[in-house]
């Protein structure tokens, strides 16, 4: 059996590689150590419903201060991925098999803690001939079923080796938010996003719209991998021109020496910088902090977002 706490079992595809220097974290982006009761609360009611959390296995370092408002980002279909992107710290190899119940674990899990919002993840799973579509649907239908009043954003995969009708069936489920990262620039994909295509996960998102326009899109980048501002401008513009609604910038950081290379801290006056121009170029929703991630504060800015496009809807 893997052990997942060694890194070289949990990173096979990462062991050889030589170490890459870890600098020293800049204090804008030092955060306190979890803990307290809600953290542990939500903790427990994980532990309790057997279920993953991408906090956890990507090793977000806002787990504390979300855990602790009793917000978690639910990874579903396994903690382990047949991708080996080489920024992210979760598990790469062969997945089990689909948990039939998982669905409703999840939704008993969001019932306990009273959310407002909840936030679905998973890893990729190419193993499977709709990606796992269909299982995002059965929790999207799960979580309607036991949580009505919980709105619910999703992080998918780019299903890229299904055939249209993978993206179909998870839209038909309709959640609010369908969410999927582009995660950097072009340039970066070989080294950064290998096993993932850019334009086709532009394209990914652009055809949620055109399915169903109500559902709100998102998509997010870290920055700091070695990208230049003209780049993230562009991509900027690129998302906008896939009716893209809510951008996230955050700071990459390097997970352990394996990993890809942390080329700089980008300062929060450049993270501000961003921000103004990605408002100017039409998103209804931004976040662009160091510490700004695909799911942090998502309940908070659904709320913006819903009223964004309200007000939106009111001036057309």
């Amino acid at each position: 059996m893997r052990d997942l706490k060694i890194p070289g079992e949990r990173h096979p595809e990462k062991a050889h590689r030589p170490d890459n220097p870890q600098p020293k974290k800049p204090d804008w982006i030092r955060v306190r150590a979890p803990g307290g009761q809600g953290y542990a609360e939500t903790r427990r009611i994980m532990r309790d419903n057997n279920l993953t959390t991408v906090c956890e296995e990507a090793g977000c370092p806002n787990v504390g201060e979300c855990w602790s408002a009793g917000h978690a980002t639910m990874m579903i279909m396994g903690e382990v991925c047949t991708r080996g992107c080489t920024f992210c710290n979760v598990a790469t190899g062969r997945p089990d098999a689909l948990d039939v119940f998982e669905p409703g674990r999840v939704a008993d899990a969001v019932q306990k803690l009273g959310l407002n919002h909840v936030v679905i993840t998973s890893v990729d799973r190419d193993d499977l001939d709709d990606g796992g579509a269909e299982h995002f649907a059965q929790t999207i239908r799960a979580l309607r079923h036991r949580a009505p009043d919980t709105t619910i954003e999703i992080l998918t995969p780019d299903f890229l080796k299904c055939g249209p009708e993978a993206l179909e069936t998870v839209v038909a489920a309709k959640p609010d938010v369908f969410n999927h990262n582009l995660e950097t620039v072009p340039a970066l994909y070989p080294s950064v996003r290998p096993g993932a295509r850019y334009f086709h996960s532009l394209r990914l998102l652009q055809r949620v719209k055109e399915i169903d326009p109500s559902i709100f899109t998102k998509s997010g980048i870290m920055v700091g991998l070695g990208e230049g501002r003209a780049e993230v401008h562009q991509v900027m513009d690129d998302m906008r021109s896939a009716n893209i609604d809510f951008l996230t910038i955050g700071q990459y950081l390097q997970p352990t020496p394996k990993h890809h290379a942390v080329d700089r801290f980008v300062t929060p006056d450049e993270f501000k910088s961003y921000e103004k121009a990605a408002w100017g170029k039409g998103f209804l929703m931004v976040s662009a902090t160091p510490l700004t991630r695909s799911s942090y504060h998502a309940g908070e800015d659904f709320a913006r977002l819903r009223d964004a496009r309200e007000k939106s809807l009111a001036r057309a």
